[in-house]
């Protein structure tokens, strides 16, 4: 499983845990809350009715009196209440009494007068001087009939006479309950969705950060060209750039290795001419062979020396990760120039370099990178081109790229070579001395062209000859 998933249904059951049982102790807390409260009052308004009911309790007429009256009257209003958007339209309410033997002597609903409630634990608190309340259902397999009763003494001229309770229907409660226990779920469930998009959010940026990582990693392993990601955050920044680091330490020395085997192989051979020749020279030998070994010693000499400047070349290149010190450039421009600076060599071979462009080709790059590169397309159209032939340099644009082509009329690279054009040291006899070159020149026009945002190609022409096309992106 993708370890952002996973980070994100972790992130989401812990969460999910923790609104479950926030949810549950809130609403299980609700309902007690506001029996509690209302209990409080139901103190104050039974210490209160217990007041006004001794005048008539004591004059014996608690029945009939005045009390009595009041208590009908105020179960017949309609208060015309609204309480948090519910309606409230009757006065819910019941009040009984009874004497110091714990014998009803009223009831507002009129159900239980001369029943003894002495054992009721309202009653029998209240009658020994104690808080006395009690919760009782009506009918026992309904929770919502139940009712809380809270008992008061009942004094005259500082003598207990009886007590009164006063009732409160639980169901009177409970469209409040409701109420406050809907909205608080559906605060609940928003924040939960809230919550989550935040988890997918994170979860996104934390798979976006690894994928960063993973490309990095991967064209590393490919040998491309990679900029270690930055983003994703402190860590992430900190792990790419130990990455990077290791990358380099290793390249480093895998290339050191590559590049002294490279060099070892290819200066094998004239190493191998050159102490051939000084050993024959060391003899006596004819003026004409003793100059013609001496020659062949120049010769290789400066092809050892061009191995290793081009070489040297390549090697800067490929250990650019990107370009340092880019500038605003014409590459029609650096076209013109390359072939106006091969200018003795195509004349002293009989060839005619033709350059075709739009008047201005911007790109931004390094100019002498993208100067060498062109030079040496030239100088392999220059080798491969029959006496008296004509190169064609050609820029084109393209959708965010530009398109410089070098195009020889010569015989072309037979089909077998094709694959290997672009590898190190890998070169091709050239037609008028049988030669080969340092096979360098081609994958430094490569590394150019990738360091540049682009690529280099290879194809036969098929009207003849080789075109090489240096691609690289529009600036």
């Amino acid at each position: 499983m993708n370890i952002s998933v996973r980070f994100f249904l972790g992130y989401f059951l812990v969460l999910g845990l923790a609104a479950w049982f926030a949810l549950n102790i809130v609403t299980d807390e609700i309902s007690p809350g506001l029996r509690q409260a209302r209990e409080e009052t139901q103190v104050d308004t039974a210490h209160l009715l217990a007041e006004f009911a001794a005048g008539d309790l004591a004059a014996g007429r608690i029945g009939e009196g005045a009390f009595a009256a009041a208590l009908a009257d105020a179960g017949r209003r309609d208060p015309g209440a609204t309480i948090f958007d519910i309606r409230k339209e009757r006065v819910d309410f019941r009040v009984y009494i009874t004497d110091m033997q714990g014998k009803v002597v009223f009831d507002s609903a009129g159900r239980t007068a001369g029943e003894d409630f002495s054992q009721w634990n309202d009653v029998a608190l209240a009658l020994r001087g104690q808080y006395g309340a009690r919760t009782t259902r009506d009918d026992p397999d309904d929770p919502a009939s139940s009712s809380m009763y809270v008992a008061a003494p009942v004094e005259k001229d500082g003598e207990r006479i009886g007590v009164l309770s006063f009732a409160k229907p639980t169901a009177t409660l409970l469209p409040y309950v409701d109420r406050m226990t809907g909205r608080i779920r559906s605060s609940s469930f928003v924040m939960l969705a809230v919550s989550a998009l935040i988890g997918v959010f994170f979860s996104a940026w934390l798979t976006w950060s690894i994928h960063g990582l993973i490309r990095y990693a991967r064209d590393v392993c490919a040998g491309r060209k990679a900029t270690p990601p930055t983003g994703g955050g402190r860590q992430f920044s900190e792990l790419a750039h130990a990455l990077a680091a290791m990358r380099e330490r290793l390249e480093g020395k895998q290339y050191v290795e590559k590049y002294v085997q490279n060099l070892a192989h290819e200066m094998k051979s004239p190493l191998t001419a050159i102490v051939s020749a000084a050993e024959l020279l060391e003899g006596a030998l004819p003026d004409a062979e003793r100059q013609r070994f001496a020659a062949l010693i120049q010769e290789q000499s400066s092809r050892m020396q061009l191995i290793i400047e081009r070489l040297l070349q390549l090697a800067r290149v490929e250990q650019l990760q990107r370009l340092e010190d880019g500038q605003a450039l014409d590459l029609a421009e650096l076209a013109r120039q390359a072939v106006a600076s091969r200018a003795a060599t195509l004349e002293r071979r009989g060839l005619a370099a033709n350059v075709c462009a739009p008047d201005a080709c911007p790109c931004h790059g390094d100019a002498f990178l993208l100067q060498q590169a062109i030079a040496n397309l030239l100088d392999n159209a220059i080798d491969f081109s029959p006496a008296g032939g004509g190169i064609d340099v050609a820029v084109e644009k393209a959708p965010g790229q530009l398109l410089l082509t070098v195009r020889d009329h010569g015989e072309g690279a037979p089909d077998y070579a094709l694959p290997q054009i672009f590898e190190r040291f890998y070169s091709l006899p050239r037609p008028a001395t049988g030669h080969k070159s340092t096979g360098l020149g081609l994958p430094f026009v490569r590394e150019v062209a990738q360091l540049h945002g682009g690529n280099a190609h290879f194809a036969n022409h098929p009207q003849g000859g080789a075109e090489v096309t240096l691609e690289i992106a529009a600036g």
